[in-house]
């Protein structure tokens, strides 16, 4: 899943009149298919090993991606001056992010994986302030301490076992995971982007492949020799509408408005996801888990404030 902080390519702050719906359908494209993401990914796990699955739905984008950028003139090798971002990208969001979500989904449901998945933004400050030495505001402060307060209350010592090793386990990938994208979104932020994010989306997901196949032969064993069709279906979603197509439309996004309104309106995704969870996988409502999503969502509301202009992209990639 991408960084709600991609910068993206010199274009109209906001969308105009004629573009408005059809942004609004795209967000709302976005946000259902991450939503949907993880709900899926579940039940994909549920049938192939967590590293295995994250390959090959990896590979399915990159099978996606590929031809069709190249059908638009929008495949080009990666400048000289990308590579830096391309590997970060690669392999703390596209492997870090996504192989420790997949085995934090084997652990916990799926809706409390995605609220903790979902606290990147809180650790992107703190972050920023050491690595960026960008100032922390009151407002940034405030949200940090609330998101931290909805944090505590959903893995807090009332709200898990602490001595079942799966359950500390599980809760603690995903903030793993979390923690790893926001090494991802601070890289964004720092980097002088050359080619466009969409441009370097195929070889971030083909370098992704490698890696993943690498770690899964490693620590799993061989490919699973057969996966049924649920599961086949699961991840076919997760590479080609969840990653390639979802990339796609939130870069899109990113360019007809502005950054602060694309961040504000990522922090929906949450929310869907824990209604998804319960409709698909029958999660019954937890009104603890519901509290601290809120709690968390609305601290990252009040610390996102304005967002820094975004480096533009020095020059573009041949077509």
């Amino acid at each position: 899943m991408p960084s709600p902080r991609i910068p993206s390519p010199a274009g109209p702050a906001t969308p105009p009149g004629g573009q408005a719906l059809s942004t609004i359908g795209l967000f709302a494209f976005v946000v259902v298919a991450w939503s949907l993401n993880w709900v899926v990914m579940k039940l994909a796990v549920a049938d192939v090993p967590p590293l295995w699955a994250v390959t090959i739905r990896t590979a399915m984008a990159a099978a996606v991606l590929v031809p069709v950028l190249g059908a638009v003139r929008q495949l080009a090798l990666p400048p000289r001056a990308d590579y830096s971002i391309v590997l970060v990208i690669c392999l703390f969001h596209m492997v870090a992010f996504a192989a420790l979500m997949t085995a934090g989904l084997t652990l916990v449901p799926a809706g409390r994986a995605i609220v903790l998945g979902y606290t990147t933004p809180l650790w992107v400050a703190p972050a920023a302030l050491v690595l960026l030495r960008e100032r922390v505001t009151m407002g940034q402060a405030a949200g940090i301490g609330l998101g931290m307060a909805g944090l505590l209350l959903l893995a807090g010592p009332g709200a898990i076992d602490w001595t079942s090793g799966p359950a500390v386990l599980g809760h603690a990938l995903p903030i793993l995971a979390a923690l790893c994208w926001s090494v991802s979104i601070i890289a964004i932020r720092a980097h002088r982007w050359t080619a466009t994010p969409l441009q370097l989306l195929p070889w971030q997901c083909c370098i992704a492949t490698a890696v993943l196949a690498a770690l899964a032969l490693l620590i799993e064993g061989p490919p699973p020799s057969r996966i049924g069709t649920p599961a086949l279906l699961a991840l076919a979603y997760n590479g080609v509408i969840g990653t390639a197509l979802g990339y796609w439309a939130m870069t899109v996004v990113n360019r007809r408005v502005p950054a602060a309104t694309a961040a504000l309106g990522v922090l929906v995704t949450p929310a869907v996801g824990i209604g998804l969870a319960a409709l698909i996988l029958g999660e019954g409502p937890d009104p603890g888990l519901i509290l601290s999503a809120a709690l968390i969502m609305a601290g990252v509301a009040i610390g996102q404030g304005p967002l820094p202009a975004p480096r533009p992209f020095s020059r573009r990639t041949k077509r």
